[in-house]
C-alpha cells in the first residue's frame, strides 16, 4: 500500500486504528497526537519524513529531545510514540521496516509516589463535605472526594462514572478503567452514605430538568458541558481548593495523590500487592510494586520492634 503523502495523515491514521482497533482511551490517543506532532515537526527542521526516517534519526531526535531538558518518563514516552506509529506503518505496508524497534529508550525513573497522611485525608474529607456555594455543591463534592479516596478510582473513572452503577447502595461499584477493561472496588460505609445524599439531590435536580423538558444525563456528575459530565479539569481544580480550605498544602493534593493515598493506606493496613493490584486497575504487577516503600519500611520497623538481637542492641 503507498503510504500517504503528509505526516499528518500517517498520525491520523494511526490514532484512528488505535481509537477503533485496541479501543485507547481518548487521552491515551491525545498524547500519542502530542508525541508525534512534536517528532514530525523535527523531522521537517531535518529536511526528511516519516518515510525515510532510520534508526540514526530516531536516535538523534531522542538527543534533542534530551537536550530540550524533558524527563527520562517524556522521552521513553516519546519513543514508544514514535515505535507504535512506525510499528502500524510496517503493518500497513507504508514501510518495509520499523528504524526504531531496537532502540532502547531511558528507562522510566521509578521515584516513590508523592502521598497524604491519614490526618490530611481526614481534614480533606471534612472539609470537602462544608465546601460549595450551594448545598448541592457540597454534597457532590464531599461524594466525590469521599468516593476517589474509597476505591482508588482514576480521576476519570471517577468523573465519567454513570449513575447506573450507583444504583441500589451498592457495596461494590462497576469501573470502567484504561483499555476498557472492567473491574470491581468495594466502597466503606462512609462513601456509600455520601454516595446516597448525593444520588438522592441529583435524582431531585434531574426530575426538575424532566418538568423542564430537559434530557436526562447517565452520568453520576452531570455537567451541562460537551463531555456531559464534571471535566478532569474541574475536579483537579476542585481538588486544590478544598485542599485549602482543609488547611493542607494544595501542592500537595491532586486526584491522583488521593489514590496514591488508598494504596498506601491500605498496604500500611496490611493489604497484599496483588490485591491493590486488582483494586487500582493495573495491568502489570510492576506498576503496584512502586508502593513496596510502604512494605520494606512495616517489614523494617517489624524486625526491629520484635528480633531479640535488634532489643538487645537498643
Amino acid at each position: 500500500m503507498t503510504a500517504p503523502a503528509r505526516a499528518d495523515l500517517w498520525i491520523s491514521g494511526f490514532l484512528e486504528a488505535q481509537s477503533a482497533e485496541l479501543d485507547a482511551a481518548r487521552n491515551t490517543c491525545l498524547a500519542y497526537g502530542r508525541d508525534l506532532q512534536d517528532f514530525t515537526a523535527w523531522l521537517d527542521r531535518e529536511k526528511t519524513s516519516l518515510a525515510h526516517a532510520d534508526r540514526e534519526t530516531v536516535e538523534r531526535y531522542l538527543v534533542f529531545c534530551d537536550a530540550q531538558g524533558l524527563s527520562r518518563a517524556t522521552r521513553a514516552r516519546r519513543l514508544s510514540s514514535i515505535r507504535q506509529l512506525f510499528r502500524f506503518a510496517f503493518e500497513e505496508g507504508w514501510r518495509d521496516d520499523n528504524p526504531a524497534i531496537q532502540i532502547r529508550g531511558p528507562g522510566r525513573q521509578k521515584s516513590l509516589p508523592k502521598t497524604l497522611s491519614v490526618a490530611e485525608i481526614s481534614a480533606l474529607l471534612e472539609a470537602a463535605g462544608g465546601f460549595g456555594r450551594s448545598e448541592t455543591d457540597q454534597l457532590r463534592n464531599r461524594c466525590l472526594v469521599q468516593l476517589l479516596y474509597a476505591t482508588g478510582m482514576r480521576v476519570t473513572e471517577l468523573v465519567s462514572l454513570p449513575v447506573a452503577a450507583a444504583r441500589g447502595d451498592p457495596r461494590m461499584l462497576l469501573v470502567r478503567g484504561k483499555g476498557n477493561k472492567e473491574r470491581m472496588v468495594p466502597i466503606s460505609a462512609t462513601a456509600r452514605e455520601a454516595l446516597a445524599e448525593w444520588l438522592a439531590r441529583r435524582d431531585e435536580l434531574e426530575e426538575t430538568a424532566r418538568l423542564k423538558g430537559l434530557p436526562p444525563s447517565r452520568f453520576l456528575f452531570p455537567s451541562t458541558g460537551k463531555a456531559g459530565h464534571l471535566t478532569r479539569h474541574r475536579f483537579y481544580g476542585l481538588v486544590k481548593e478544598i485542599a485549602v480550605a482543609a488547611g493542607v498544602s494544595p501542592q500537595k493534593v491532586t486526584p491522583h495523590t488521593l489514590r496514591h493515598a488508598f494504596a498506601t493506606h491500605l498496604l500500611e493496613g496490611g493489604a497484599d500487592l496483588r490485591s491493590i493490584q486488582t483494586l487500582l486497575g493495573h495491568a502489570d504487577i510492576s506498576t503496584t510494586e512502586i508502593y513496596t516503600h510502604v512494605l520494606e519500611e512495616r517489614l523494617r520497623e517489624l524486625v526491629l520492634e520484635h528480633h531479640p538481637l535488634a532489643k538487645h542492641g537498643r
